[in-house]
């Protein structure tokens, strides 16, 4: 498995109108997720993971996406930057921080919390 990119529908981006009324909000284009997912060949649990990330993203936002698969069996030099201990990992990086979530991603909720998409409960 090669760096590979899958993309969700993201919608382009529009230029800011030259002029707005005085007292209009500015809306700001919705959020697009960077979400790195390390993996160790095509293995059925690598397999697996990519498959309910894509399957999570779909469903929960909305094609706001950007999937990135890195396969540390080609790149291992990788591993060691991004502080990758266990295969497959989800790297989500945040505006202020950054989140692993380990496994194949089965556990729905768990991934969502881990997303920070669904609170803890």
């Amino acid at each position: 498995m090669a760096v590979t990119r899958k993309s969700g529908r993201v919608p382009p981006v529009r230029p800011a109108p030259q002029k707005q009324p005085a007292g209009t909000p500015v809306v700001p284009p919705p959020p697009v997720w960077k979400l790195c997912l390390y993996v160790a060949g095509q293995t059925p649990r690598s397999t697996r993971a990519c498959a309910n990330l894509t399957t999570i993203c779909e469903r929960h936002l909305q094609g706001q996406y950007v999937i990135e698969v890195i396969d540390l069996l080609e790149h291992p030099h990788l591993a060691r930057g991004a502080q990758i201990v266990a295969v497959p990992t989800l790297v989500v990086k945040l505006p202020d921080q950054v989140r692993r979530i380990i496994g194949d991603l089965t556990d729905t909720e768990r991934t969502l919390v881990g997303l920070a998409l669904r609170q803890v409960g």
